[in-house]
């Protein structure tokens, strides 16, 4: 959520920003109900005050006690033409997208994203590439058809050493984390309306979301929800910031509008699990932490020797709470193209003004901004399984990851 004063002080800025990112929002509008609402807050103060000053002379004075409740009567008219003030701001405050940082690029989707750079050797194949899913069904270790058996299109099943080697790559990314600085957590996977609006998941992604009928809660689509809603309402110490927490959680989207894009195999699904970063920082020190974020997601494909380029995302691919979003894409043999696999975006105080999340900053009580980075999905096991696929099908563990995993290549089964 952005600051009202500086909407008041800057509503050029604000308007060009929504404009910019495609929001239609009235920003003079919002400037006039504003000034009426303070106008009215004023009148509401005066009379307040008012009826508190007939208020200790009613005993000794029958017309002041008539004049109080007179007063009462058009408290009452001007609280609720307030409230109703109030509300038609809200609405409109809820709808603003984050501001911009100054080198986001420009463009409508992710084909204007800016690549900054690319890392590692695209593999030359001297035989027919196959993809995730074809490898992953011969070697018997993606089971695609029971996941929409039992659940529908969109879910599916790690199994055997598939299963092993996904539950060791989180953990070796949990580790990778804990060893620079994070701590790692085990949250809820249901997450109130209050929690999912605090985020920005809502009301800009509303339609991402598993709501659970007949509650006040709805699925996680990613623990980003759950670790940044844990410190609501908190007031955080200044020397304890930097906050950095992760935690390894399945995620749930619907993708609604999603499929026909590359639909084959589990890039997109309802249901994937992830390894994410959260950053609470001060807000000078937003940008640093961000790097730092990047750096770790760097760090996880360098080690698992995965090509991949960064790049800038541009404005019309930057979700509306975030300032500024880094996406690491891999080198996928079987589409020739890169595609994400991480993002990792900066959201300034967009989070922490929803959720009231602020820390101590001498006499003065501010609100931290928040950094939120994947580390890990199941993109980069499939991304893995089509760079380190073999001529016989099988797939070579990546050595990082041969320890945990207790086996150096998964191989077709011998029938």
């Amino acid at each position: 959520m952005i600051d009202i004063k500086l909407i008041r002080e800057h509503s050029d800025l604000v308007q060009k920003n929504c404009t910019r990112r495609g929001y239609p929002v009235d920003i003079a509008g919002l400037l006039k109900l504003d000034t009426e609402a303070r106008q009215l807050t004023q009148e509401i103060e005066e009379l307040r005050a008012e009826r508190n000053r007939l208020s200790k002379l009613c005993a000794a004075d029958p017309s002041a006690r008539e004049r109080v409740k007179v007063l009462k009567v058009d408290l009452g008219k001007k609280e609720n033409a307030l409230n109703a003030l109030s509300e038609k701001i809200n609405k409109t405050m809820i709808r603003l997208p984050n501001l911009l940082a100054p080198d986001v690029p420009d463009g409508l989707d992710d084909t204007a994203n800016l690549e900054i750079r690319k890392v590692g050797n695209i593999r030359k194949f001297d035989f027919p590439i196959r993809d995730h899913q074809d490898l992953g069904e011969r070697l018997d270790i993606l089971d695609i058809a029971r996941g929409a058996k039992v659940a529908q299109a969109g879910f599916y099943y790690w199994k055997g050493k598939g299963a092993i080697l996904a539950q060791s790559l989180y953990f070796w990314v949990q580790r990778l984390l804990i060893d620079r600085g994070f701590t790692m957590f085990m949250t809820p996977c249901l997450a109130k309306e209050r929690t999912l609006f605090g985020t920005g998941y809502l009301p800009f992604f509303a339609d991402q979301t598993y709501n659970i009928t007949g509650e006040d809660l709805a699925l996680i689509g990613t623990s980003e929800q759950t670790l940044v809603g844990y410190h609501a309402d908190d007031v955080l110490e200044a020397d304890e910031l930097p906050l950095k927490y992760t935690a390894f959680t399945p995620c749930f989207r619907t993708e609604a509008g999603s499929y026909g894009r590359a639909s084959r195999g589990i890039f997109r699904v309802h249901q994937f699990h992830k390894v994410e970063q959260i950053v609470f920082c001060r807000p000078e020190e937003s940008v640093k932490w961000h790097e730092f974020c990047l750096e770790n997601e760097e760090l996880i494909l360098q080690k698992l020797n995965i090509p991949y380029h960064v790049v800038n995302v541009c404005v019309g691919d930057l979700g509306a709470p975030g300032y500024k979003k880094y996406d690491i894409e891999a080198w996928f043999p079987a589409f020739g193209v890169y595609r994400e696999v991480t993002s990792n975006t900066n959201l300034t105080e967009f989070q922490s003004r929803r959720l009231n999340i602020r820390f101590k900053d001498g006499n003065e009580r501010k609100f931290v901004h928040t950094i939120s980075a994947t580390a890990a999905t199941d993109r980069l096991l499939i991304a893995i399984m089509e760079n380190y696929q073999q001529p016989d099908g099988s797939i070579v563990i990546p050595e990082a990851l041969r320890d945990l995993c207790g086996f150096d290549i998964i191989s077709p089964v011998k029938k």
